[in-house]
């Protein structure tokens, strides 16, 4: 399995500035808070993929929208959580279908088919009195 192209760990930290109109500076806050998480080569120099360009850039749309650091801390944490929450819904779904497929199988292997030949029965005492038929 190959690994997703975004997430690879290319851009320097002034390539990754000038693509997102942000000061290197600022990238180096945002890690800091924990916003951002950019990879680091062996000399440990910062690293970013596509995938934090794009962290990045909502960020910004946060702030943008008068956010202040923490608060975009916490609406990504509630995002992440969100987007896991849906995925377990999603699978909680998928095992609810294959559980009801899995019940109707086994009610069409239990389904007895019925003869189309009249069987005769005998009226009973009990139903004959509460009609008011003959004793």
């Amino acid at each position: 399995m190959s690994e997703d192209p975004r997430s690879r760990a290319v851009y320097v930290i002034s390539v990754a500035a000038e693509l997102t109109g942000v000061h290197p500076q600022t990238l180096r806050v945002y890690e800091r808070k924990g916003l951002l998480e950019p990879g680091r080569t062996q000399g440990g120099s910062r690293r970013f993929s596509e995938h934090d360009l794009e962290r990045l850039r909502h960020i910004q749309s946060l702030t943008n929208a008068g956010l202040n650091l923490e608060g975009v801390r916490r609406v990504m944490e509630l995002e992440a959580e969100v987007a896991r929450l849906r995925h377990e819904l999603a699978a909680t779904r998928a095992e609810a279908r294959e559980a009801v497929a899995v019940t109707h199988r086994q009610y069409r292997r239990d389904l007895v088919p019925l003869s189309q030949r009249l069987v005769p029965t005998r009226p009973s005492r009990r139903s004959a009195q509460s009609t008011g038929g003959p004793r």
